[in-house]
């Protein structure tokens, strides 16, 4: 793995979701000794964590769009990322 286990911010979502995945995926097999599996859970939680943050950010972005009478995209407005 490239990135430190606590750097995870230059991750895009679906590298992290991918990560993240991989890592469901060794957890599951039951091939992984308890350390790593440890290990493992806790840099999946923070992958997880992250990507929920992602999603929210996206979904607030999404809400920012207005919409007329008949629910038609009408414009747009700024959006704070803070």
């Amino acid at each position: 793995m490239s990135e430190t286990k606590e750097d995870f911010s230059a991750l895009n979502f679906e590298d992290a979701l991918k990560r993240l995945e991989d890592i469901v995926r060794k957890l599951e097999s039951g091939d992984v000794p308890l350390d790593q599996s440890i290990a493992l859970y806790s840099e999946g939680e923070k992958l997880r964590g992250l990507c929920q943050q992602r999603l929210e950010a996206a979904q607030a972005k999404i809400e920012k769009i207005t919409l007329d009478r008949d629910g038609k995209p009408q414009a747009t407005a700024p959006f704070d990322a803070d």
